[in-house]
């Protein structure tokens, strides 16, 4: 008996140990976005600013979009793509001098902000809601992977500079 004991208590010190190592290394990921760069600022305080500068240009049917279109994340993670997602087509919002957030902003930001790893799901989600997303086929070389990261400044000015 005192052996199983035993057994059980390592297995749940290794899965603790493994726990505390993957929570540790998205704590981390995180704290590094929020380390400010050479202007003083980080990636998430442009982005909370852009969010923030556009938030009068949201109409009901944007914000109803977006919040369909992030459906396919885990609810755990849900908050934090949507900001991603919200900050991308903020950004490409104010620097085309729009009145409102447009179908064209959101698949732009929503492209670019989705990692590739997730296109897949991407794609499957808008197929599903019927969003002809063949006209920005161009952009999904701009989405963020693990190899190659983009700031919010690179994609946006990649967008802006591609041929329409």
């Amino acid at each position: 008996m005192n052996d199983i004991i035993m057994w059980l208590i390592a297995l749940w010190t290794f899965v603790m140990l493994g726990l505390l190592i993957i929570g540790g290394y998205f704590m981390f990921r995180k704290f590094l976005k929020r380390m400010p760069k050479e202007d003083g600022y980080s990636e998430l305080d442009w982005q909370d600013l852009y969010i923030e500068r556009a938030l009068p240009l949201w109409n009901e049917e944007a914000r109803k979009l977006l919040n369909e279109l992030v459906t396919p994340v885990p609810e755990i993670f849900r908050d934090v793509a949507k900001e991603r997602i919200a900050g991308r087509i903020s950004k490409i919002a104010l620097d085309e001098g729009a009145d409102d957030i447009t179908l064209d902003h959101i698949m732009k930001g929503y492209i670019i902000a989705t990692p590739k790893r997730d296109h897949k799901f991407m794609k499957k989600k808008l197929d599903e809601l019927q969003i002809d997303y063949a006209p920005y086929e161009d952009l999904f070389q701009y989405a963020d992977d693990e190899k190659q990261k983009f700031s919010i400044f690179e994609q946006t000015e990649k967008i802006s500079s591609r041929s329409k």
